[in-house]
């Protein structure tokens, strides 16, 4: 395996990498502005950067834990609510589960390259988001490897910071069963609760409130 595929395996594996997009035309100021707010804000490890070989840039987060396609979407579409309230929904592209672009790659039929980028050098980028030849391997591992997955417990610090108008809402599925097998801990339970797929989001982001260590 080579160092740029054990890097993207190491991040990106299974379930774990969630992709929000801005284009038509990529604006890096507005990127930026969520690339750091995530940090700033959210106090979660910075995403990679990348071009998306045509007309967007996108910011790649790794979660240490998979999550269901559904959270992932769910997620992301808070954070566009909360960085770009204003940018037209259909300039706005999420993705999660399995069905996301490959980087780098050739992305168009005149042969440019998606790529990751560093944070020095995306505002190059504004006007043409791709390379016009393959990038180098070598360097994509080494932007990579620097980069750190979301853990679960800043996973729900994240979403407990996310105030309401940030959320989407609440699927109308209701869920009254507790997670399966007995349990006398109640933070083992808030646990099950956080991390059941099949609980209402709402249901699952008030169990990570009330895991939060007290300030």
């Amino acid at each position: 395996m080579s160092r740029l595929a054990s890097q993207k395996q190491r991040l990106y594996g299974a379930g774990r990498a969630l992709v929000l997009s801005l284009g038509r035309p990529a604006d890096w100021e507005l990127v930026s502005a969520a690339w750091q707010g995530v940090q700033r804000d959210l106090e979660l490890p910075a995403p990679a950067i990348a071009v998306s070989g045509t007309d967007a840039y996108q910011l790649w987060f790794s979660v240490a834990s998979p999550v269901s396609e559904a959270d992932g979407l769910a997620f992301l579409e808070a954070l566009r609510l909360r960085y770009w309230p204003d940018v037209k929904p259909a300039r706005v592209t999420a993705l999660a589960g399995d069905a996301l672009p490959v980087v780098p790659a050739v992305a168009d039929a005149e042969g440019n390259w998606s790529a990751f980028v560093a944070r020095d050098l995306a505002p190059v980028f504004a006007d043409t988001p791709w390379l016009d030849i393959p990038p180098n391997e070598d360097g994509q591992a080494d932007l990579l490897q620097g980069l750190a997955a979301i853990t679960p417990e800043a996973w729900a610090g994240a979403w407990a910071k996310l105030s309401p108008v940030d959320l989407p809402a609440p699927a109308a599925t209701v869920v009254t069963a507790a997670p399966a097998g007995p349990t006398t801990d109640p933070k083992e339970f808030l646990l099950r609760v956080m991390n059941d797929p099949a609980a209402p989001l709402a249901l699952r982001i008030e169990a990570a409130k009330a895991l939060l260590p007290a300030r």
